[in-house]
């Protein structure tokens, strides 16, 4: 899986990224569960963009599921961590 990651996030990007959204630290999910790492979600998050793919058809590969990726990309995007592009609003919408 890391190897997945690291295609979809290269190392560059990988840094860019940490430059503008903190590292969280690991704990359990409500359910007892490790929380999803930061890189393969955004990885999977990167996966749905470039394919067109909605949050539900996610392949499990990525090891987030396909809620996780929606919340993080919604929470991520409130931070505002700068513009979304002319057009394009900057407010997610998971549909269940």
């Amino acid at each position: 899986m890391a190897d997945l990651a690291g295609r979809w996030v290269p190392g560059g990007l990988w840094v860019l990224f940490r430059r503008v959204v903190p590292p969280t630290e690991a704990r359990r999910a409500p359910r007892g569960d490790l929380r999803a790492r930061d890189r393969e979600t955004l990885a999977a998050i990167i996966f749905a963009a470039a394919s067109g793919c909605t949050w539900r058809q996610l392949p499990p590969v990525f090891g987030s599921a396909w809620p996780t990726a929606c919340r993080r990309f919604a929470h991520w995007s409130r931070e505002d961590l700068g513009q979304a592009p002319r057009g394009h609003s900057r407010r997610a919408r998971c549909l269940r």
